[in-house]
C-alpha cells in the first residue's frame, strides 16, 4: 500500500477545481490566456513550502485519463461502467490524483476518483 499524507483540505479543493477548469479549457478553442493562469496557480503549488521545516513541499496533480486500470491500483478509487472487470481503462477523471513530493518521493494526498470500462481494441 502506498503511503498517503494529510494536506489541508482548502488546497485540495483549490487543486480540484484548477484540474475542473483545465478539463474545460481543453474544449475550447483559444485558451491561451486562462491557461497562462492556471499554469501559474499549479506553479505556485509546485513550488510551495512546508511552514513546519521551510523545505520543498511540492503539490502536484495527475490526470489519469486513458491509462489501465486494476483492482491493485491504490492511487485511485473506481467506479466501473459495464459489467466487465477486465482490460479496464480510466474514461473519466472526477478528481485527479493529487501529490505531495518529499526527497524524490511522490506520497498520495488524494486518492483520483475515476470512471473506468473495458478498453475496446
Amino acid at each position: 500500500m502506498q503511503e498517503q499524507v494529510k494536506l489541508p483540505k482548502l488546497y485540495l479543493d483549490i487543486l480540484n477545481q484548477v484540474f475542473e477548469i483545465e478539463k474545460k479549457l481543453s474544449q475550447i478553442k483559444e485558451p491561451n490566456s486562462i491557461q497562462r493562469n492556471v499554469n501559474r496557480l499549479k506553479e505556485s503549488f509546485e513550488n510551495m513550502k512546508s511552514n513546519i521545516s521551510n523545505e520543498p513541499m511540492n503539490i502536484i496533480y495527475k490526470d489519469p485519463i486513458g491509462e489501465d486500470y486494476n483492482e491493485t491500483r491504490t492511487d485511485c478509487e473506481a467506479s466501473i461502467a459495464g459489467i466487465t472487470t477486465e482490460n479496464l481503462v480510466i474514461v473519466e477523471v472526477i478528481k485527479p490524483i493529487i501529490y505531495c513530493q518529499f526527497g524524490g518521493q511522490n506520497i498520495i494526498a488524494q486518492k483520483g476518483v475515476v470512471v473506468v470500462e473495458e478498453q475496446k481494441n
